[in-house]
């Protein structure tokens, strides 16, 4: 199974739990953190068996291009391999929009699409999701998800009803919000020195933290235990997230505002420690 990283915690475990071998491949913010066409080439073998793209993506709000899709398609056409299109941030994109490597010519039936509502319509605690895909793959899934889970309760499914039929007003009401935050935190940071990539979807910002000279978890850490602020270390979401830290920024602007302030006098308080 090929994950492209950073990406989202669960893959690996997920992957190992079931007798798969992860096979990592690194993206940078040099590329935009957009897994390259070449790169999954490089990673493929005759045991290859998956895909993850998972864009708008958890942690960097990178999105993929529709060139690099179709080139990602290119590489896959000749192969068996399945893409698992994780695509939960779709709606979430600033100034570009999301496109599925599905609507790619010949890669909808080599494609499970996976969304949510947890996202878009803020329903994280509802649990209800939804997966698309091949029959005969969707088949077998249905076999294993009714034996585990049997059903979603009818209480989200009439949740999700009206998320889908009468809220695309509030929808795009947050969608503008998330966008004001993500300019706000994005300019905060740089202002402080931490270099951040303009994230492009999702609700996270990747600050490069490495001018504080030290490492992911140490400056998470004492960020939290100095200033009270919790943000995750870029190394959570695998090894390439080294010198990085997510920030989400699905919190008020009165709360981000003050946890920008707290981050400032962290940093300032230990450049003055090491000058000292």
């Amino acid at each position: 199974m090929i994950i492209p990283e950073p990406c989202y915690v669960s893959y690996e475990p997920i992957t190992t739990l079931t007798g798969g071998v992860p096979v990592h491949i690194q993206t940078t913010v040099e590329n935009s953190f957009r897994v390259s066409a070449q790169q999954i080439r490089d990673a493929l073998t005759p045991r290859t068996r998956l895909l993850v793209l998972s864009y708008p993506n958890n942690p960097t709000g990178a999105v993929l291009r529709h060139e690099d899709l179709v080139a990602i398609a290119d590489v896959l056409k000749d192969t068996d391999v399945i893409v698992l299109a994780d695509e939960i941030y779709s709606e979430l994109t600033y100034g570009t929009k999301h496109e599925s490597i599905a609507h790619i010519p010949g890669m909808q039936e080599r494609t499970i699409y996976v969304n949510g509502f947890s996202k878009t319509w803020s329903m994280t605690g509802w649990r209800l999701g939804y997966a698309c895909g091949p029959k005969p793959l969707i088949s077998v899934m249905t076999k294993i998800h009714q034996s585990c889970i049997m059903c979603a309760p009818t209480t989200s499914q009439n949740a999700a009803l009206t998320a889908l039929f009468d809220c695309d007003d509030e929808v795009q009401t947050m969608h503008n919000e998330y966008d004001r935050r993500r300019q706000y935190c994005v300019r905060k940071l740089n202002e402080m020195g931490l270099k951040t990539f303009e994230p492009e979807g999702a609700f996270y910002v990747f600050p490069d933290i490495s001018s504080s000279g030290m490492c992911s978890e140490e400056f998470c850490e004492r960020l939290l235990k100095e200033q009270k602020v919790a943000i995750i270390p870029g190394t959570a979401f695998g090894s390439c997230g080294e010198g990085y830290a997510r920030i989400s920024y699905a919190y008020s602007l009165r709360h981000l505002q003050e946890a920008m302030k707290r981050i400032a006098c962290f940093l300032d308080d230990h450049r003055k420690e090491r000058t000292n």
